[in-house]
């Protein structure tokens, strides 16, 4: 199939899906753009509806990319940049259904969201959580929306190691057993110094305001990432970064 019109209703779709950050729940699917993404979900045994190639593309598309998806489609180039939000359009997609709604597993390694709003935050966290062995993504309503296009891209494949519930509020988290280490920029043990436990769940805050007084009063214990250059904070993501990656180390 070939589509040549931007009035086509599966392009009407993935413009929603690749520009609307929470088309996604109401379409119950999610798009998969460049090669890389769509490898990555498919090395975690998933399986896209629709595989989407740039006509001039199609030609050059490897063999498992083409018999991936139940259905091939092709777009005409000139309209392949509607869909497409990266400088450097990837010529090909995946259209795949969003994975069921998961519950809180109580006893999984997790990393709790509380109210993280840069899309490429949240993306880089999923990153570091999967490759330091945590499992679960606990996302605060506020949160941005962990399936839409960006927090995908900037993911790279994360998404489909991990469990993710979203639309959670403070409340939800105490049904967690494992636990929760708050990080902080003026309180608490020095990352360096502390015996961190496993599982455990990091609280990772909004990049202004940081994690809410409300789970603050959950913590288990405050951490603090030691600061030698005098720099006031740290990016989230790279504080998460930092944190993660000393549990996993601590695990022996």
């Amino acid at each position: 199939m070939l589509i040549q019109s931007r009035d086509n209703a599966l392009m009407k779709d993935l413009r929603r899906l690749s520009q609307d950050s929470t088309a996604y729940r109401r379409q119950g699917r999610v798009w998969l753009e460049g090669d890389h993404l769509c490898g990555a979900a498919l090395a975690r045994s998933m399986k896209p509806q629709i595989a989407v190639f740039a006509q001039s593309f199609w030609p050059f598309a490897s063999a498992e990319l083409k018999q991936a998806a139940d259905r091939n489609v092709l777009i005409a180039d000139v309209l392949w940049r509607d869909i497409s939000a990266l400088e450097s359009p990837a010529q090909m997609g995946f259209v795949m259904n969003l994975p069921d709604a998961a519950v809180l597993d109580p006893h999984a390694p997790t990393v709790v969201l509380d109210r993280l709003q840069d899309a490429g935050n949240v993306g880089s966290v999923l990153r570091s959580a999967s490759a330091f062995g945590f499992t679960q993504i606990a996302a605060i309503k506020g949160t941005a929306a962990l399936w839409s296009a960006k927090v995908l891209r900037a993911g790279m494949g994360a998404h489909f190691a991990l469990r993710l519930v979203e639309g959670l509020c403070d409340e939800d988290i105490a049904e967690l057993r494992v636990p929760l280490l708050a990080t902080s920029s003026h309180q608490g043990d020095f990352l360096h110094r502390s015996r961190l436990p496993w599982p455990c769940a990091w609280l990772m805050g909004h990049e202004g305001q940081g994690v809410s007084d409300a789970l603050q009063q959950r913590a288990f214990a405050h951490i603090r990432i030691a600061q030698p250059g005098g720099e006031e904070s740290l990016n989230v993501a790279a504080a998460a970064a930092i944190c993660l990656h000393a549990s996993g180390a601590a695990r022996g």
